[in-house]
């Protein structure tokens, strides 16, 4: 990597070369299907693209740097970092993620496999409507079984409880992860913004070949791995607390500064359920967080960071400020940050975003050799077909992405 630079203005170019640039606009307007390694472990709402996550990743770092993403949803930017020799730290407020992020780069030992491969093999008799269930009281006092706990979905909610009893039972921590993300990637399948329930059969199969699939999908990531030939595994790290203030952390402070920042933090104006599944109607439940065996009780605010019915924002782009001022204190000079956003109204709101970002002492760069857009000279995208994003108007300023290259100015 033979990067040169440019700090002091936020006129500052980044010298990544022609053909690092092209990749970069190629890989981020890439529309193919997310999938690959661990990718499709959970399908986390508004995740990146592997492929543009690697590109940048090629672009900014070296084998054995860190890779930092302070929003890190389903955890791409981790498995891709790992998968190509680098160490990563992945922060967000929401447990469901964190999870998410374990289960997907967790490296399995062959005793977790043979650990997983019998729980997998025994689901017939496993999920049986013929025999009780281990109703999870903790949870269902807690509200979490909410929308969900009617005669509508017993059998569902019965074949759930029984998988993850099943679960309990286990020897291997790591098979044990990678059980529970499996239903909770089959529960997901089987309730989310569905119009018609699954049968149980029809889930048992389902189960089975999630599985099968992700067991693959574990074994391929230890493989890319592994082909890297590392004396030391690659380390992923990941914490669940909001970014504000996260530079405090002991275990972020002994990984400053990486090398690269990249992520794409929540969306101003645009609604986006990142913590409940619509089931019945639209009727919301937060059941994922007790599939996974964790803990939530926020509403959606808490997780956009601000109410999007607000005209003019100003929790949203108070509590970006925080964030942001914690990702330019993990960063120095040397310190690549690469964003995806989008915007309910870009007109207004991407001024005051990069406003924001100058505030906390980080300036815009522009390192596109092609023309990239004729208005701004800035990487934009069109959003591919997503739930969330069917709410919008099809030609709607938040129906497109920009890509956002920054970089700390040290006095």
């Amino acid at each position: 990597m033979e990067i040169s630079q440019k700090n002091g203005s936020p006129d500052s170019t980044l010298g990544i070369g022609k053909a690092a640039s092209d990749h970069i606009i190629e890989s981020a307007r890439n529309s193919t299907r997310i999938k690959g390694l661990t990718h499709d472990f959970y399908r986390y709402p508004a995740r990146f693209s592997p492929t543009f996550v690697r590109s940048v990743i090629e672009t900014f770092t070296d084998p054995g740097d860190w890779v930092f993403d302070p929003f890190v949803g389903g955890g791409t930017t981790l498995v891709e970092s790992m998968a190509m020799g680098r160490n990563t730290l992945g922060i967000d407020i929401s447990s469901l993620s964190t999870f998410v992020c374990e289960a997907k780069t967790q490296i399995l030992s062959d005793i977790d496999v043979k650990t997983f491969e019998d729980w997998k093999d025994q689901m017939h008799g496993i999920i049986n409507m013929a025999k009780p269930s281990q109703r999870q009281n903790e949870y269902a006092n807690g509200g979490y079984y909410r929308n969900f706990d009617s005669q509508t979905f017993w059998r569902l909610r019965k074949a759930i409880e029984q998988a993850l009893s099943s679960i309990e039972r286990l020897t291997s921590t790591r098979a044990k992860v990678l059980a529970r993300c499996v239903v909770l990637r089959t529960a997901q399948w089987a309730l989310d913004s569905r119009k018609s329930q699954p049968s149980i059969d029809e889930f048992r199969v389902q189960i089975e070949k999630h599985a099968e699939n992700m067991l693959g999908g574990a074994l391929e990531f230890r493989e890319r791995i592994s082909r890297l030939g590392l004396v030391k595994l690659p380390q992923a790290l990941c914490l669940n607390r909001s970014t504000a203030g996260a530079e405090k952390e002991f275990l972020v402070r002994g990984t400053c500064p990486p090398r690269l920042i990249v992520t794409s933090p929540p969306y101003p104006g645009i609604h986006i359920l990142y913590h409940r599944w619509q089931i019945n109607g639209r009727r919301e439940t937060p059941a994922p967080f007790w599939i996974a065996g964790k803990l939530d009780g926020a509403g959606s605010s808490y997780y956009t960071m601000g109410d999007r019915k607000n005209p003019s924002l100003q929790s949203y782009f108070n509590n970006l400020k925080a964030a942001f001022k914690s990702v330019a204190a993990m960063a120095n000079e040397n310190t690549t940050i690469v964003q995806m956003v989008a915007f309910s109204d870009a007109h207004w709101q991407l001024p005051k975003y990069l406003e924001i970002m100058r505030d906390c002492g980080l300036y815009e760069l522009k390192p596109w050799y092609s023309i990239v857009d004729d208005t701004d000279g800035r990487l934009w995208r069109d959003v591919p077909s997503r739930r969330w994003h069917a709410q919008q108007k099809i030609n709607s300023p938040g129906a497109r992405e920009v890509v956002l290259v920054h970089n700390k100015v040290c006095n």
